[in-house]
């Protein structure tokens, strides 16, 4: 039978609950397990989809075009294990599931209430859609005591009776404070923490205690007693340079041996030779090169989280480390001066007008100065418009995202489009949310072309996230400049990918390829983005 292993997390946020249940999967696999991550968020948004990196960080996307949080981008790194709308839910969907049902008369005039009605929609969405896997990791999102979570709380409450506790595990992820003045650390916030949990019924039967240094074995012994937890199952997780240390840390610090302890299962000694070798060469590369990521929201790293991976991931591949360097777009006066010094250029997606300036300044810099220059979505579609403005003198055009009434649209919503053979159609004024071409498209590339050359094959499955498109109508014009569409739809219609001619490396893509990236398994355009970098270095030195 599938065991179940739910994580939640107290005292703060941000400890890393993502990370660990991300990296117990990780070693369970290599211990020859199938594993599957879920994450249960508490928001009231039906997805993070409409919500500004600001409040929540990326908005991560699955090949079913499902838009979810930045935590399984940690699970599909870690596994390499593609999530789908099975995988993620928030308190959102649940009510409006269950409001839906409400409507339609399902409940039979029943008073709809959080229990049963709530509790078991979100029973059937933990349990549901399981195949052979011999785990399912749960990570609920918030922090014990939040008024939102109490639901969650108690579902993962009332599946610890309905499928058996031989077959449910609790692992609580908390904070074990250092105080300098006393010099030590502070167990009684997580004490607290655990009894909020026991509060709502739930014995926590693993303590993960974030510390930023080892915990003394009194601590521990301290903590087993007051909590009702084995000492040996109070586990350290202390700070790392590198999440992908994670994995090789808790095993050495017992956390798969606990587990497979604690449900009674023989299992063979994990092989962790490729988190080993990713370690090495993240903490010994054989070279840098700097690379500039020219965006708006580079004052939280967190809107950047599986691009940021995805240059790790490319540094690990050509041994050397990506030194980021983060320019504001919005400084467009000083973007070129920040430039200087930069081996790449980046250009991540985005929305809206702020910080527009200062994107284009950085694409013409790269474009004239012949500095590798990789532009994602958003990135690619102001690589167009750069191109048409200043190349092709077509001063006044632009985007219909920055100006409604411009009398050159060379960019412009996507009204309809075929997925497969269903015709989608979307309105300007309809409703944001889940409304923008999602998830997994096939696109056919150039056989001659730098792309085709990098990707091995000339059919390709990429994950999308956005509403805008690049004009049909102005293509001729804008290949006639140098700037050739080397990859389109399976339809002909929706240009995905160009080239820069008589340029190093100038690459746009409308897709999102930073999603499909993994460390033991790194995309393939960053790949090739970094070695440019690292050429462009050679050729400076």
């Amino acid at each position: 039978m599938t065991k179940f292993i739910f994580v939640t997390g107290g005292v703060v946020s941000s400890l890393g609950k993502g990370l660990a249940a991300s990296s117990l999967a990780a070693v369970l696999q290599a211990r020859g397990f199938k594993v599957r991550l879920r994450k249960l968020d508490p928001y009231l948004n039906v997805d993070p989809g409409t919500m500004s990196p600001y409040q929540h960080g990326e908005v991560f996307v699955t090949d079913d075009g499902t838009e979810a949080d930045l935590d399984l981008g940690h699970y599909e790194r870690f596994t390499g294990v593609s999530s789908t709308h099975s995988d993620s839910i928030t308190t959102g969907k649940i009510y409006s599931t269950v409001l839906a049902k409400e409507r339609r008369g399902d409940y039979l005039g029943a008073t709809v209430q959080v229990v049963p009605h709530i509790i078991d929609e979100i029973k059937s969405f933990v349990t549901n859609d399981i195949t052979d896997e011999d785990f399912i990791i749960c990570e609920i999102g918030g922090t014990v005591g939040d008024i939102e979570s109490l639901p969650f709380l108690e579902t993962i409450r009332q599946l610890g009776n309905d499928l058996g506790r031989d077959n449910v595990l609790y692992i609580h992820v908390t904070l074990l404070p250092y105080i300098a003045a006393a010099g030590e650390i502070k167990t009684k916030p997580t004490q607290h923490s655990v009894k909020e949990l026991l509060s709502v019924g739930i014995q926590p039967d693993i303590l993960l205690c974030r510390s930023e240094r080892p915990i003394p074995e009194e601590a521990r012994r301290k903590l087993g007693l007051f909590c009702n937890v084995k000492a040996e199952r109070v586990i350290e997780a202390s700070d790392l340079k590198s999440i992908y240390e994670a994995p090789l840390v808790y095993h050495a610090n017992g956390l798969d041996g606990e587990v497979c302890k604690y449900f009674k299962i023989e299992a063979k000694q994990p092989d962790l030779t490729v988190w080993t070798e990713i370690v090495h060469r993240i903490y010994e590369p054989a070279g840098m090169v700097t690379i500039a990521i020219v965006g708006k929201y580079v004052q939280l790293l967190d809107a950047y989280k599986s691009l940021i991976q995805s240059l790790i991931h490319a540094g690990i591949a050509n041994n050397v480390k990506a030194n980021l360097k983060w320019v504001d777009s919005e400084q467009a006066d000083s973007v070129s001066d920040q430039l200087k010094g930069a081996q790449a250029i980046l250009v991540p997606g985005g929305f809206g007008e702020r910080g527009v300036n200062g994107k284009l300044e950085a694409i013409k810099f790269a474009r004239e100065n012949k500095i590798p220059y990789f532009g994602i979505c958003f990135g690619m579609q102001l690589a167009v418009l750069e191109t048409v403005r200043n190349v092709l003198g077509l001063t006044e055009a632009n985007s219909t995202e920055l100006g409604q009434h411009t009398p050159e649209p060379v960019i412009g919503l996507m009204t309809e489009w075929m997925d497969g053979q269903t015709l989608q159609k979307r309105q300007l004024n309809g409703d944001m949310g889940g409304t923008m071409r999602l998830g997994a498209y096939d696109c056919n590339l150039d056989k001659d072309s730098k792309v085709a050359e990098i990707y091995g094959m000339t059919t390709i499955s990429e994950r999308h996230r956005h509403r805008y498109e690049v004009n049909p109508a102005y293509i001729d014009r804008i290949e006639a400049a140098g700037l050739k569409f080397v990859g389109m739809s399976p339809e002909g219609d929706l240009p995905e990918i160009i080239e820069l001619q008589d340029h190093p490396w100038f690459i746009g893509v409308q897709f999102h390829p930073e999603f499909k990236s993994r460390p033991f398994s790194p995309h393939p355009l960053f790949v090739d983005f970094v070695k440019a970098a690292l050429d462009q270095f050679s050729k400076k030195g």
